[in-house]
């Protein structure tokens, strides 16, 4: 129980001091693959520390939400984040690593932030928490989909027994379980408002979602948004690791901890070139997308039903 509860007060402390690290290391593979020098990897650390220095600004119609929203969004993100078995399974909170359970913290958590977006009453916030609700009104049933087809192959909706299956031969080449990932990755660019969803590096009237929701936010508040953010896409990689890359996984806490920094550098590199090689969509087209992966965690669970095989 005392090594338990050491590896997990481990992650929880890794899993906030490495998210900043991974959105800086994904500004740098993009501005590297344009030709320019751009940030330097710890700069969103910078960021952070400037922001947590200044004084906050607040609009004088900004009610109790608008304040606590930010701690909140961001003691649900680093929750979630904590539960999703890394680099050991042996963690103290091991059993709320399931998907049901980190798919409600989120939602939570984008709740909050839309509601936040609406308390000052500008149509920035307006314009951005209505396509924010707008957008997770697919992605959550895409979501519920994926965690069903994975219930029905590994028998259980825990993070643990999943990767468990994943790394057993009787999990062996699936075409529901690579429908489901697909769709898990179109649903975590959205849940994070990458490209092609949502660019976070934009502030354009027409094309931002996430960005508008924030705008009135400033020093220490926005400090915890940005922090929430960067976790949310450290969870986001963390449960595709752990689901379809369960390597490293219950091989020793060094060994774990290695494969899982691999992972996220390999996946910091992917996102960047993936950003850089394709454009954002408009809009209107994102439910497209998002509906393509309701359709396809939808197709996986069909699979499995005709046969428990594919």
């Amino acid at each position: 129980m005392i090594r338990a509860t050491l590896i997990q007060a481990l992650q929880m402390a890794l899993v906030l001091l490495l998210a900043p690290g991974l959105v800086g290391l994904v500004r740098a593979v993009k501005a590297r693959l344009m030709r320019r020098r751009g940030p330097p990897v710890i700069q969103p650390y910078r960021a952070l520390r400037r922001l947590l220095a200044k004084e906050a600004v607040i609009a004088d119609n900004a009610s109790w939400l608008f304040r606590t929203a930010p701690y909140l969004i961001l003691a649900l993100t680093w929750a979630a984040a904590s539960v999703v078995p890394t680099f050991s399974t042996d963690l103290a909170f091991a059993r709320l690593g399931d998907l049901i359970v980190i798919t409600a913290l989120l939602g939570a958590a984008r709740f909050l932030l839309a509601l936040a977006g609406l308390d000052i009453g500008t149509s920035f916030g307006g314009i951005g928490a209505s396509r924010e609700v707008f957008f997770a009104s697919f992605a959550e049933p895409a979501m519920l989909m994926i965690v069903v087809t994975l219930a029905i192959l590994a028998g259980s909706t825990e993070l643990t027994s999943i990767a468990a299956f994943m790394l057993s031969p009787a999990a062996g080449l699936r075409v529901s379980a690579a429908l489901a990932l697909v769709s898990l990755v179109i649903v975590a660019l959205a849940e994070n408002g990458r490209i092609p969803v949502d660019n976070p590096a934009t502030h354009l009237e027409l094309t931002m979602v996430h960005e508008a929701m924030v705008l009135e936010y400033s020093a220490r508040h926005l400090a915890m948004i940005e922090l929430a953010a960067a976790l949310q896409l450290l969870l986001m990689i963390s449960v595709i690791a752990c689901i379809f890359f369960p390597f490293g996984l219950g091989s020793g806490v060094l060994l774990g901890l290695a494969a899982w920094l691999a992972k996220l550098g390999a996946a910091g590199v992917l996102l960047g070139i993936f950003e850089v090689s394709i454009a954002k969509m408009r809009v209107f087209r994102v439910p497209e997308l998002i509906g393509g992966a309701l359709m396809l965690g939808l197709l996986g669970t069909l699979l499995l039903y005709v046969s428990r095989g594919l």
